[in-house]
Parts: structure tokens; sequence; C-alpha cells
């Protein structure tokens, strides 16, 4: 079982890169399973439309980046923490839920994305 938590959380880090720095139907082929139910509100679902929309987001924000602060897996979900650096230097924290079959493959995903203040009244990162 642990094995196959970390094979996961290696998977989900690898899909997520894959897709975001401009390669999303590699990502699909390599990562996503018969299905692909999608959570995000401006991300239509299945396959084709995930493969679309980061097609569109890599020609548009060519020089975006992504840092993988940690993954979190559990059962047959990963959790990812990211820092996404976008042109303006406009920084979001982003927090993605995958869910994957029985064969390791990714089926499901939901997102919340936050700005990264300034400051904070505790004092605290994001990360």
């Amino acid at each position: 079982m642990a094995s196959q938590l970390e094979s996961n959380k290696q998977n989900a880090v690898a899909f997520y890169q894959t897709a975001y720095l401009g390669e999303p139907a590699k990502a699909v082929e390599l990562y996503v399973g018969d299905e692909y139910i999608q959570h995000n509100p401006l991300v239509g679902n299945g396959k084709q439309a995930f493969i679309e929309y980061f097609e569109e987001m890599a020609r548009d924000y060519p020089d975006k980046t992504i840092e993988f602060v940690r993954a979190v897996a559990e059962g047959d979900l990963v959790a990812l923490h990211t820092h996404q650096a976008w042109p303006g230097n406009d920084q979001y924290v982003t927090m993605d839920f995958f869910r994957f079959d029985t064969n390791g493959k990714i089926v499901e995903h939901w997102d919340s994305i936050q700005g990264v203040p300034s400051e904070t009244k505790n004092g605290n990162s994001m990360y």
C-alpha cells in the first residue's frame, strides 16, 4: 500500500508538471485513466477539454513557473500544494486533489487557487 501511495504522489506531480509546462496531451496519455472528471469550473469535463485548456495556457503564458511544495497521499487521493508564478509577478498558492483508479491512473480532479498576499495578519507564509 505504501508503495502505491508513493507512486500516486509521483504520478500526480509528473502529470501536473507535464501539463503545466506545455505538454498536456502527453500528460493525459501517460497519467490519465479511461475517464477524467473535472471539478474546476473554468475547465470542461473530460480529457480533450483538459488538453485544450492547458494548450491555451501554455500559449498565452509560456513563462509561468510552478514549484511543488508538498504532496500528500491517502487511499486513492493525492493532494498537491504548489506555488505558481505568472508573468507580471502574479503569485498563487494552489491545492489540487487527484483521485486515482485501481490501475494508478488519474480519473478525477478538484482544485483551489488563491493569490499570495504581500502580508498576512499572522505573519505566516502560505507555505
